[in-house]
């Protein structure tokens, strides 16, 4: 079943070590196909090297396997949660990256101050408070306190991202921890200054209406 999102999913899963964003068999991906309302996701406890497309895991909204030959993640609950929540999200991403878990540890959201922050996100990355893990409480949190933003942190645990389609919910766990690098590294240098809500706002509809388009280069 869904050969294409199994394949999806399992690149996305693929992205995180080579990205350096999880370590041994921590963090995994998952997508929802919209049509039926399945959802593809990383099997529990398998090494990276050891994934295919066939081992990922399908799942109904209820946490009911559909299709499997492996157990599907120990975040499951936690993923259901979010689509259950946001229908307007097909892939969800959960990693302990290491600087952006280092502000979860402390339950310090990331502020808005680089350019890149505000292309890509438009907002802080919010910190939410620590939720017990293994159920559907943590994605009710992420579904509740997300807000505007593609990525949060739960405090002293990690990292989870959203996204329209499963390769931007990764992109958004691989940029979450590009910018918490340089915010951490600026922070070691002196104090950090946000930027004013219209630069944010105006750098976040440049980078996400005009960066790349065709109009966009013709008026360079």
């Amino acid at each position: 079943m869904l050969e294409q999102l199994r394949e999806q999913v399992w690149r996305a899963n693929m992205a995180l070590p080579a990205n350096h964003l999880v370590t041994w068999t921590s963090g995994n991906v998952s997508g929802r196909d919209p049509a039926t309302g399945l959802v593809v996701i990383k099997p529990s406890g398998v090494l990276f090297d050891d994934l295919t497309p066939e081992s990922m895991t399908i799942v109904d909204l209820a946490g009911n396997v559909v299709e499997a030959t492996l157990g599907p993640s120990t975040d499951t609950a936690s993923h259901l949660s979010i689509y259950k929540h946001r229908p307007d999200v097909n892939g969800v991403a959960h990693t302990h990256s290491n600087y952006a878990t280092a502000f979860a540890a402390i339950g310090k959201s990331i502020p808005v101050c680089l350019t890149a922050i505000a292309d890509e996100f438009g907002t802080a990355i919010p910190c939410a408070g620590y939720v017990r893990i293994g159920d559907q409480e943590i994605g009710e949190t992420v579904a509740r306190e997300i807000g505007t933003s593609v990525a949060i942190l739960m405090k002293q645990h990690g990292v989870f991202t959203i996204g329209t389609t499963v390769q931007k919910a990764v992109k958004a766990a691989v940029m979450v921890e590009d910018i918490a690098k340089t915010v951490w590294l600026a922070m070691q240098v002196g104090r950090v200054e946000e930027l004013p809500a219209e630069e944010i706002a105006a750098n976040y509809d440049r980078y996400q209406h005009r960066y790349g388009t065709f109009e966009a280069s013709q008026r360079k």
